[in-house]
């Protein structure tokens, strides 16, 4: 993640001026006219949290930025469709509905929990730094495998759920 300053010394790209394709196996490829092409590029969130909407970066094949555009939605419909598919398979996360059950060892939380996708079991290491709070009701949960999964509004949920969230929270 990048603090806002380093947003100050990025390249920002001209949205009129990029062109992004899918070249079948190579992936994904960017072309900023006038300037050349770059092929295999990661397309991520310089804010994931803060800003998901905003300042997104492409990367070359060896991890350093190209560019960054202030505002996907600026793009041509072709470049933004690839840039919102690249960006759903980066950074998939699932709705937690219900919680099961939550066992923890040894600062380790096993969790048994209904998602929007189903039914998941997953491991949290270290809770207070895993488990993050974008709201005053609104939290971010990461597994050890770096899965995403979010509570809108803990408050919402049913009461077992509240009770079992609040044990390990709180």
């Amino acid at each position: 993640m990048r603090s806002e300053e380093q947003i100050k010394t990025s390249k920002l790209l001209d949205p009129e001026r990029i062109q992004l394709s899918r070249k079948s196996k190579q992936g994904v490829q960017l072309t900023i006219s006038e300037e050349g092409s770059y092929s295999k590029i990661k397309i991520v969130r310089a804010f994931p949290l803060s800003h998901p909407d905003r300042y997104v970066a492409f990367l070359d094949d060896k991890d350093e930025e190209i560019g960054m555009v202030k505002d996907p939605k600026e793009l041509d419909p072709q470049s933004r469709k690839i840039v919102e598919g690249e960006l759903d398979k980066r950074y998939l996360v699932s709705i937690i509905k219900k919680i099961r059950s939550i066992r923890t060892d040894f600062g380790t939380s096993y969790w048994d929990v209904d998602t929007n996708r189903g039914r998941r079991d997953f491991v949290i290491q270290g809770v207070q730094d895993n488990v993050v709070w974008l709201g005053e009701r609104r939290l971010l949960l990461v597994d050890v495998d770096g899965n995403r999964f979010e509570i809108p509004d803990y408050s919402s949920l049913d009461k077992k759920s509240a009770s079992l969230l609040e044990e390990v929270l709180f």
